[in-house]
């Protein structure tokens, strides 16, 4: 009986093992491609789409950032260099906004260019529940994911990643 027991527990340990595996056998998201006219953002690995999330913009989604103050989302290819958590934001990962074209093109127009673009999270409190924000372009300039995505890209990309934002 006791050979039962522990045949049945052994099985027991590799079913669940198997579940929690990693789904990328170790490899890492090799970049992260954001489509704004689709509202998409894609994990890429091994040249193909690996996952996709559903996405919010800037309040003006429609072209790129030109000047700090415009609400739009930047377009064009970024890395994401750093992380930090966020009191309103929960996770958020910085991305390397503006590049040396957005930068040149600012000072030839005399405008700032802006900063601080991230990918994060959203607001969840009583008075501005997540679900609110889910299908609205509401940022200043940001792409914002629901929080359980959000944990998720965290998770799964690491600082350094190449971000390409298309239009």
């Amino acid at each position: 009986m006791r050979w039962l027991l522990a045949l049945f527990c052994l099985s027991f340990m590799t079913v669940s093992q198997a579940s929690t595996a990693d789904p990328l056998d170790g490899r890492l998201i090799e970049k992260v491609l954001v489509i704004k006219s689709a509202h998409q953002l894609q994990l890429i690995n091994d040249g193909k789409p690996f996952k996709s999330y559903r996405i919010s913009l800037g309040r003006q989604p429609r072209g790129a950032k030109l000047m700090e103050g415009d609400k739009r989302t930047p377009e064009g290819l970024y890395w994401l260099d750093w992380r930090k958590t966020s009191d309103r934001f929960n996770l958020s990962m910085h991305i390397s906004y503006p590049n040396i074209t957005d930068a040149a093109r600012a000072r030839r127009e005399g405008v700032e260019p802006g900063g601080m673009i991230m990918i994060h999270g959203t607001p969840d409190t009583e008075d501005n529940p997540e679900h609110f924000f889910h299908t609205l372009d509401w940022t200043d300039g940001c792409i914002a994911m629901r929080n359980i995505d959000m944990r998720e890209v965290w998770n799964l990309v690491p600082d350094g990643t190449m971000i390409e934002i298309r239009p």
